[in-house]
């Protein structure tokens, strides 16, 4: 038998080729590319519910006398349910109206209290926001509306103010933090980024 000996830095080499063949794939944040394109952030339907959202929940579909049991304005509780007449509590926190107003129907029918139960959910209007602070000259919570985006966030806000660095503004978002030069899309506004309820805008103050 034959024995074969491989001095250390080869075999150091050898696991550090395995050990990248084996790593995970690193998971990339969003670009800004990415969210100036999404179309899903464009439409009020593809907003994410949250905790302590304030929802619209209207119900069709059932006898008329029905229908105002159910018809009403809901809360998101802290644990991200909703809790409807007659089938309890439903998850929202996480889920699009859409994927809510399924969640609902399809209680209803599996509970066989409702055969072919319609449900709508809305978000009313002046439920969500938008913070933007820093170097503003009104710092402050913008309505949030489906066509809301950072640029008319912070023109909301009064603008910009004499020491605000345009390059170095910042969207806190989902416990992230997005760097965004504003002078970059002021110059070609096809890149501006739809904005999201519960983001923050933070303005940073020039080093001059």
């Amino acid at each position: 038998m034959i024995t074969r000996f491989f001095p250390p830095a080869v075999l150091l080499v050898a696991v550090l080729l395995t050990s990248c063949a084996t790593r995970e794939p690193s998971v990339q944040a969003p670009t800004l590319s990415d969210l100036a394109e999404n179309p899903a952030q464009r439409s009020a339907q593809g907003i994410r519910l949250r905790s302590g959202d304030i929802i619209d929940v209207r119900l069709g579909g059932v006898p008329r006398e029905e229908i105002e049991q159910v018809t009403g304005t809901y809360s998101v509780d802290t644990e991200g349910f909703v809790n409807v007449p007659q089938v309890g509590r439903i998850k929202a926190s996480g889920l699009t109206q859409e994927a809510v107003q399924t969640a609902i129907e399809g209680a209803y029918r599996a509970k066989g209290i409702y055969s072919s139960p319609t449900v709508t959910v809305s978000v009313p209007p002046t439920a969500r926001f938008v913070n933007v602070g820093g170097e503003v000259r009104m710092p402050q919570r913008v309505p949030y509306t489906p066509d809301l985006t950072i640029l008319a966030a912070i023109t909301a806000a009064g603008g910009f103010t004499e020491y605000a660095s345009q390059n170095r503004v910042r969207l806190y978002r989902d416990m992230e933090a997005i760097p965004v030069n504003m002078r970059a899309i002021r110059k070609n506004p096809g890149n501006d980024i739809p904005l999201q309820p519960g983001d923050t805008v933070e303005v940073q103050r020039s080093f001059f």
